[in-house]
């Protein structure tokens, strides 16, 4: 009692806490994908336009290789260590990256060492994002009062909507603020800054966290699960996390980063104006989050995300084949907006579900295992893969098709959701997490 009377924050500053990291990795995410096209002239100025925008791209996802051996690795120490450690852990390791990023020179000033530095930076973050959200919403799930998960874990979406709210509105800041030269000269350096600076006052919130109470009780018992173990007996959760993420990843990295990239090369629409869209679009995403998190404690986190991803999957096509047919801004902003308050909807929910699927002991660990393997699979080399694709085959919307594609996945997996009860049925909270573990030990 004295040291939870010691160490007691205000709930904001716990929440804000365990968000940030999250959201300086999805800002600093967007960023860079949000500037491909100046980073590959200054990395990449020999390669050409198209293959060094490929090569610019190729770096942005080659972070992901990394991301299953950093989940796995801080998912155990989380489980092990607690969620606070590896809280701190992930913070750190951004700094570094986000240091390489600001003061890594251009491939003029100091040749083929340049490109090499910022893969570099991109493997560090790599490992840091690996572990962020499975201990982060784990931490969320753990910490929240009861009845309340729901718009507890949905402050993790708000904090990466809001992340990549602001880092369009840096894209489109600098491209308004700045010539293609300005920017080339090192003005696309500010962005990666900004986020420098954020990262240490992250670190010193996540010093002062609290240990969620079965977190504590879990360590307390002594008993280290085996992670295989534990994960054969979750297998129907297993599948409904892989095809949530799918379906989130592939929305995520093509729906909100990659799409002014997208419509301004392919519908010669003016990347200020796609940026604009953009920038719309995340302020109705960021207002339906929380939203649905909340009613996903009352109606359930299956019915909430079916409602608005169905509609999401069904409307995704024929609204870009519009904007195709009369690229105007006007169209755009209005597919964005509609676009966004579905997704939205589904993400409100999102990360409570995924956390459900798996009990105490192994929570941060398979959660990370499952939501790393699908984002580097489906998401890493997206923009990669449907640029490719578009250059190949001509097909001008198949980055639109790839979210279909993931939507359709993320219906499923929604089917496959398994409820918190069907983990620790009939068991007091205090019981719980000793009786996951004695049981998953045999």
């Amino acid at each position: 009692m004295n040291r939870t009377a010691k160490t007691a924050k205000p709930r904001w500053v716990q929440l804000t806490a365990a968000i940030i990291g999250n959201a300086l990795e999805w800002y600093d995410f967007a960023v860079f994908a949000f500037l491909a096209v100046i980073i590959s002239k200054v990395f990449f100025p020999a390669a050409g336009e198209y293959t060094g925008l490929l090569l610019t791209l190729a770096t942005f996802g080659v972070g992901f290789l990394t991301r299953p051996l950093g989940g796995i690795a801080i998912g155990m120490y989380a489980d092990r260590k607690g969620r606070k450690a590896a809280l701190q852990l992930i913070i750190a390791l951004m700094t570094a990256s986000l240091l390489l990023m600001v003061l890594t020179p251009s491939y003029n000033t100091i040749g083929i060492a340049a490109p090499l530095l910022i893969v570099f930076a991109r493997l560090l973050q790599g490992l840091a994002t690996g572990g962020e959200f499975a201990s982060a919403t784990a931490y969320l799930v753990e910490a929240a009062p009861p009845g309340q998960k729901g718009i507890y874990g949905a402050w993790q979406m708000f904090g990466q909507g809001l992340a990549n709210f602001f880092g369009a509105l840096t894209g489109f800041l600098m491209t308004y603020l700045f010539s293609e030269q300005q920017l080339l000269d090192g003005m696309w350096r500010v962005p990666f800054v900004i986020g420098l600076l954020i990262a240490p006052v992250g670190w010193w919130m996540r010093r002062h966290l609290e240990e969620p109470e079965a977190s504590v009780a879990q360590r307390a018992t002594g008993e280290v699960t085996s992670l295989r173990t534990a994960l054969s007996k979750h297998p129907k959760g297993i599948a409904a996390t892989l095809a949530l993420t799918t379906c989130a990843t592939t929305s995520a990295y093509i729906f909100i980063i990659y799409m002014p990239t997208f419509v301004a090369r392919q519908f010669h629409i003016p990347l200020n104006d796609a940026f604009m869209a953009q920038v719309s679009g995340l302020i109705a995403f960021i207002i339906t989050v929380p939203v649905t998190g909340a009613l996903s404690d009352k109606y359930g986190r299956k019915a909430i995300m079916l409602a608005f991803l169905v509609p999401y999957a069904l409307l995704i096509y024929p609204l870009f084949a519009w904007v195709q047919s009369a690229p105007v801004f006007s169209n755009l902003l209005f597919i964005y907006v509609v676009l966004s308050i579905f997704l939205g909807g589904f993400f409100g929910p999102f990360s409570t579900a995924l956390g459900e699927q798996f009990p105490t002991a192994v929570r941060s660990s398979g959660l990370a295992i499952c939501y790393n393997l699908a984002v580097m699979i489906f998401g890493g080399f997206a923009q990669f893969i449907v640029t490719w694709l578009i250059q190949t085959t001509g097909v001008t919307l198949a980055p639109v098709f790839y979210t279909l594609a993931g939507s359709v996945l993320g219906v499923i997996g929604c089917l496959l959701l398994a409820a918190p009860k069907q983990l620790q049925q009939g068991v007091k909270p205090q019981e719980a997490v000793k009786l996951t573990v004695r049981e998953m030990a045999h």
